[in-house]
């Protein structure tokens, strides 16, 4: 490939790379680089092909961050596996693989949802709500239901089981050993959830709902790009950035992809860099902290004013 056709074909993919960011054009942007890797890989340059797979990782970026539906990840999915005949070096072939991979684990769960709604649609009757029969399915029971629901059965089971031998009913003996038997398989989730009832430190609740959508969103540009340098990336997804990525700040100014940041303040509630936490919408807690900070800082006080009285008397 002459060097003005190959600096027109970079200048292609950088426009390509671009749209991808553009929900409207994403699935037309990736059959166009689709496109074009089959054409041209082949016969390009290093550099050239460096770019082929840098717009195709990007794909993978923004399909993890980003998008969800169907069409988007089956698009990916056909470039990934183009890609992956294409590419020759072993580090990019494995990558290239990985992203295979979770395209088909992201469509298979996408199409195992799309039978879970088909059943319920399928089924008939509804379910008592305030007084009233409705016609939808009734929704699944919350697991901490569930778990309180199997506490009490075998609580209520057991004592019932010892007196067998005195009613002769077998069947409460065969129910209490599989109520037990199911309590047995769900400890791991019920012995955190006595754990964190009893913890001195409890988990920190997710991050205000207002707080993170009151965050600043920021675009970044070339001159933002140069400031932060060719290794800038997001500490979540750990992906690099790239001109047009949306960025959004914390007060401690580190920003993130606000996809990225969403879940991880909900699990976390703090940045990843400097564990700067947020105000969450949890009354109890804030007051806690507060009489937290409170104390404190009078215990700083009450050191400072004792060192000042040593120092006096030296």
């Amino acid at each position: 490939m002459e060097g003005i056709e190959e600096n027109e074909m970079k200048q292609r993919l950088q426009e390509l790379q671009k749209q991808l960011g553009k929900k409207q054009l994403f699935e037309e942007a990736v059959s166009k680089i689709s496109s074009l890797l089959t054409l041209y890989y082949a016969s390009a340059s290093p550099s050239l092909s460096n770019l082929f797979y840098t717009v195709v990782c990007r794909v993978a970026t923004i399909l993890k961050a980003r998008y969800t539906a169907q069409g988007f990840w089956t698009s990916g999915l056909q470039l990934f596996l183009e890609a992956e005949k294409l590419v020759v070096e072993p580090s990019k072939k494995d990558h290239l693989r990985n992203c295979i991979a979770q395209a088909k684990e992201h469509l298979s769960e996408l199409d195992n949802q799309s039978e879970g709604v088909e059943r319920v649609q399928n089924r008939t009757g509804g379910y008592l709500f305030e007084g009233h029969l409705t016609v939808d399915p009734e929704p699944p029971q919350p697991e901490w239901l569930v778990q309180s629901n199997l506490l009490t059965a075998v609580a209520n089971l057991v004592p019932a089981a010892t007196s067998e031998d005195q009613t002769g009913n077998s069947n409460t003996s065969e129910e209490a050993a599989r109520l037990l038997q199911g309590l047995v398989d769900r400890l791991d989730d019920i012995v955190p959830m006595f754990m964190d009832e009893g913890s001195t430190a409890p988990r920190v609740p997710p991050a205000s709902k207002e707080v993170v959508a009151k965050l600043p969103v920021i675009t970044i540009t070339e001159e933002i790009l140069t400031k932060l340098g060719p290794d800038a990336e997001c500490c979540i997804c750990k992906e690099n950035l790239i001109v047009n990525d949306k960025m959004q700040e914390l007060p401690c100014k580190h920003t993130f992809h606000p996809p990225c940041l969403k879940p991880w303040l909900d699990e976390h509630n703090s940045c990843p860099i400097c564990r700067h936490e947020l105000r969450t919408d949890d009354h109890a807690y804030e007051s806690r902290k507060e009489r937290e900070k409170e104390a404190e800082e009078e215990r700083r006080g009450a050191a400072n004013a004792v060192r000042e009285g040593e120092y006096m008397y030296v």
